[in-house]
């Protein structure tokens, strides 16, 4: 090899490598898709459809006109939030689950798990 090839061919090659004890680069975080499936029984419906499906619930929050009822289980917790539509009662258009230490859990699962609960039907 001469003189002037040999520094050529090692900064070319120099670009092949990689840094000693650099971090993969990480992707940011997963957005959490929501889907109205297994909701059915849920959405739409107004305060006293509620209280047949699930019981009593174990809140009662008002706010203006808006209104949110939660139910809770040894499994999970589910918030359900009524709006009103221009003069209409108060129906569910929005729903949120946890577990009951904060964790997240399905939606739909969480309704099914109240529908089964002691008060609920």
């Amino acid at each position: 090899m001469t003189r002037v090839a040999a520094p050529v061919l090692l900064v070319l090659m120099s670009g092949c490598a990689t840094a000693v004890g650099s971090a993969p680069e990480r992707a940011g975080p997963v957005p959490i898709t929501y889907s109205g499936v297994g909701l059915e029984r849920v959405i739409g419906q107004n305060a006293n459809q509620l209280v047949r499906l699930f019981g009593q619930p174990d809140a009662d929050v008002r706010e203006g006109t808006a209104r949110k009822l939660q139910f809770q289980s040894r499994i999970c917790v589910l918030d359900t939030y009524l709006y009103p539509k221009g003069s209409a009662e108060p129906r569910v258009t929005y729903v949120d689950a946890r577990q009951p230490d904060g964790r997240a859990i399905d939606r739909a699962s969480c309704v099914a798990a109240l529908t089964r609960r002691e008060g609920g039907k």
